[in-house]
């Protein structure tokens, strides 16, 4: 069922083959694209019958035999209307990836990538995680029957290597961040695991994008004014303007009104100090500060020029917040809409409410938060 064709540099547009393992490309060190023929798309009222979950886009995504697509019903998750927070806003909305299998967004990206390592014989994965991943991974690759090798900081809450323990993956903690944990997996790689890290595979980029895909259609096909993301590696964000720019092809929507943010924390935010700078690629950051956001402590995003050509082509913007703010925003969001998000959900809706205050957003405008997370996996953080 599937359109996919090929996968390409973004950066200098060499072809590889999809049907090979591929990382990145070789020639710039630059995330590789999965590239569909979208002329031969059917119509958007193909999907009225099919199953509701990610898959239901099958001819956007990337696997080539359905007995390889490995699934514990990732996808759809709900987008609420946020009635009852009275700050002005008149359309906004909140997609709630929190109610996900493993409590967050990276199930999506990790089930499209153990579906597509399955297809192309890897019995052996690894990855560099702040918690979600790892969890995600370690439970797609369970259900493969792969083995698993999860690389975290010492810091991570507990709940996260148990999570990982539990469902068999080898638990490595480290001292340091998400990137310390990514030279030490680096330094243990056998010739037979397969590195998931974040863009450093084609195929997370593709289960993530399902996002877009699904607010377009929960949204009538009529996308919304601006989209907030709470951005650490950035493949969300990436793969949601990938997809807006995918269904404009297909001629499944009409246009791309959408301004895309990127929201990070005062204590680790590279991405706005690059976009500050009209720059691509200022990272400054080699010992990032403790947060509650494990997700936002990212110091070098390997996809940082997607992150920023996203942000360009939207014409988006970068924010910060601080930790207050996001312990504001968890009490915030819970008391009026009765959603405990994770910090990272909160981290959006207090960039929302700055946006709004400086006038970049405007009240009549539709806005749709990001949540990418349940906050149970954090009671350690908040606490």
């Amino acid at each position: 069922m599937t359109l996919f064709t090929h996968l390409e540099c973004h950066e200098c547009g060499a072809h590889y083959d999809p049907k090979q393992l591929q990382r990145f490309c070789p020639v710039d060190n630059q995330p590789l694209e999965a590239k569909y023929d979208c002329k031969k798309a059917p119509d958007k009222n193909v999907l009225k019958d099919r199953s509701w979950d990610m898959w239901r886009y099958r001819e956007m995504l990337p696997v080539f035999d359905d007995a390889h697509i490995v699934s514990l019903g990732e996808g759809m998750s709900p987008l609420l209307q946020a009635n009852n927070l009275d700050y002005g806003f008149s359309n906004l909305y909140i997609k709630d990836e929190g109610q996900n299998p493993t409590g967050s967004f990276k199930a999506r990206g990790l089930s499209m990538a153990i579906s597509k390592a399955k297809e192309l014989g890897v019995k052996v994965s690894s990855i560099p995680t702040a918690g979600n991943a790892g969890s995600a991974l370690s439970a797609y690759g369970a259900k493969a029957g792969m083995t698993i090798h999860a690389y975290m900081p010492k810091q991570t809450p507990e709940v996260f290597q148990i999570d990982c323990g539990i469902t068999g993956a080898k638990v490595n903690t480290i001292e340091g961040n998400i990137s310390d944990a990514g030279k030490q997996m680096r330094a243990d790689m056998q010739d037979d695991w397969w590195d998931v890290t974040t863009l450093k595979e084609p195929y997370r980029l593709e289960g993530k994008k399902t996002m877009g895909y699904e607010i377009a259609e929960q949204m009538q096909w009529k996308l919304p004014d601006v989209i907030l993301y709470p951005t650490g590696g950035g493949t969300g964000l990436i793969g949601i303007w990938k997809a807006f720019k995918e269904m404009l092809e297909m001629g499944w929507i009409e246009d791309i009104p959408t301004r895309m943010v990127a929201v990070q924390i005062e204590q680790c935010n590279p991405i706005v100090q690059a976009f500050e700078n009209n720059d691509s690629g200022s990272f400054p950051y080699e010992n990032p500060g403790v947060t509650i956001a494990n997700g936002l402590r990212v110091p070098h995003a390997f996809g940082h020029k997607l992150i920023l050509k996203t942000l360009y082509e939207s014409k988006g913007t970068a924010i910060d917040v601080s930790d207050e703010e996001m312990h504001r925003g968890i009490s915030e969001l819970a008391k009026a809409e009765g959603l405990f998000v994770s910090p990272e959900g909160a981290a959006v809706w207090e960039a929302a409410k700055k946006l709004l205050d400086q006038g970049w957003i405007k009240e009549e405008e539709s806005v749709v938060l990001l949540n990418t997370g349940s906050a149970y996996k954090y009671i350690e953080n908040m606490r």
